[in-house]
């Protein structure tokens, strides 16, 4: 394991003998792979993954957008796919066997809560492929063949039958678990107590990680406003439907980027956010946009706006939802989806004006329990989704639309959906 402070290779032997140290440097070791237990990772690992959520400590970060990284990399890590090298090795030599077995191994992944989206997403494909592949392999097979009268044509047949029947297994498997892949729940592969104490022993021993955000509960924030800057408005805000995600942009410099306010429905920024609302009353062409979790307490956050005098009840201010919405999770297999009993409850609660506002998908989708986080997302890719959101507003003619925003990360390319509805 290298030492993050000199990069000196270290073994077990070296740091055994050095009590858990660098040979070289003296710096302790956080993380030891060989005691720690399930799961196993370096401090290179952690130290990458800090580096990389921070774009190279150029953004800020949340501890909760730390936790859904490792997890999604330690899932990444430690996925097993001996079996399906296994199968693959078996199915060019005893195929009647193999397949199958690859097959097995393909749909358990798939099907998998400990397997990230992606690589169930890629498995189902891999059904799909094997399914295609048997189905014209019979089909060839049965045409190719010369039949003749010494009793193998019942035999061929058979053959025939046994692949066709297998490969339409395995397309229809495919095809299912496509469709399911947006309703599949994921599980973490550590608990957050667990990551929790990583993350402070990691802080105790190579100090404080500069673009980790506190709670926005112990930030220190300013408690007045110049008054010669409160006789202007602005004509954007970006409302959040938690004070994390607002402390996240204004961290970022979004505010300044962007041209706009912004605040969360729970009164963040706490020492301005009185005078920045009455800031932004006084402008009667503002655009304000909702920024929220695919859940039932962020499905509420339009109709709050709407509806509470305390925000825009009286107000004739164009709204747009940026999301998350159930239907955006529902047309995408990428997304982290968790799922809790509270949830379930929470949307079962629903008032029926916001349940108009859903489809039936949707609502099953919710009062199955489900919910997706904006905080799974790295703060690279929520920054491009708002900044898109915003910008595909500008030329939005009313209505409903949609925002395709393709981000690159980690070799893999996820599409993710961004709508804005208009409420006028």
């Amino acid at each position: 394991m290298k030492c993050i402070q000199c990069q000196t290779d270290n073994n077990l032997k070296d740091r055994t003998a050095n009590q858990g140290r660098c040979k070289n440097c003296r710096h302790p070791f956080v993380f030891e792979p060989t005691t720690m237990g399930q799961p196993k990772f370096t401090d290179p690992f952690f130290a990458k993954a800090i580096s990389d959520l921070s774009v190279n400590g150029s953004l800020y970060f949340t501890p909760q957008q730390l936790y859904y990284l490792i997890d999604k990399r330690l899932k990444r890590k430690i996925n097993n796919v001996a079996l399906q090298i296994f199968a693959l090795v078996l199915s060019v030599i005893i195929p009647y066997i193999g397949i199958p077995l690859l097959i097995f191994a393909c749909y358990r992944i798939s099907n998998s809560a400990h397997t990230p989206g992606r690589v169930r997403n890629r498995n189902a494909r891999y059904l799909e492929l094997i399914g295609g592949f048997l189905l014209g392999f019979g089909v060839f097979s049965l045409f190719g063949s010369t039949l003749d009268s010494s009793g193998e044509s019942w035999l061929i047949f058979f053959q025939f039958a046994i692949t066709i029947i297998v490969g339409m297994l395995s397309l229809y498997l495919g095809i299912r678990q496509l469709r399911r892949q947006s309703t599949l729940v994921q599980t973490f592969s550590m608990t957050l107590h667990k990551f929790q104490g990583w993350l402070e022993r990691w802080q105790q021993i190579n100090g404080t990680v500069e673009p980790l955000l506190p709670s926005p509960n112990q930030e220190r924030l300013p408690t007045s406003v110049n008054p010669d800057i409160t006789v202007y408005s602005f004509d954007r805000v970006v409302i959040c439907d938690s004070a994390t995600i607002a402390q996240l942009l204004i961290a970022n410099n979004f505010h300044f980027e962007n041209n706009c306010a912004v605040l969360s429905i729970t009164g963040y920024p706490q020492g301005i956010f009185s005078t920045v609302l009455e800031m932004l009353r006084r402008n009667p062409e503002l655009k304000v946009y909702a920024l929220h979790n695919a859940s039932p307490h962020g499905v509420t956050l339009i109709h709050n706006l709407r509806t509470s005098s305390y925000w825009f009840a009286e107000s004739t201010v164009t709204i747009y939802d940026l999301g998350l919405l159930p239907r955006h999770v529902l047309n995408s297999r990428n997304l982290f989806i968790e799922s809790s009993p509270e949830s379930a409850e929470q949307a079962r609660q629903l008032g029926l004006e916001i349940r108009r506002e859903l489809s039936a998908e949707e609502l099953a989708w919710l009062e199955s329990g489900n919910f997706v986080e904006l905080e799974s997302f790295t703060p690279q890719r929520l920054l491009q989704i708002v900044t898109q959101g915003i910008n595909r507003s500008q030329i939005s003619t009313g209505g409903r639309d949609s925002v395709f925003i393709d981000v690159e990360s980690d070799s893999s390319s996820d599409v993710y959906l961004v709508s804005s509805d208009s409420f006028g």
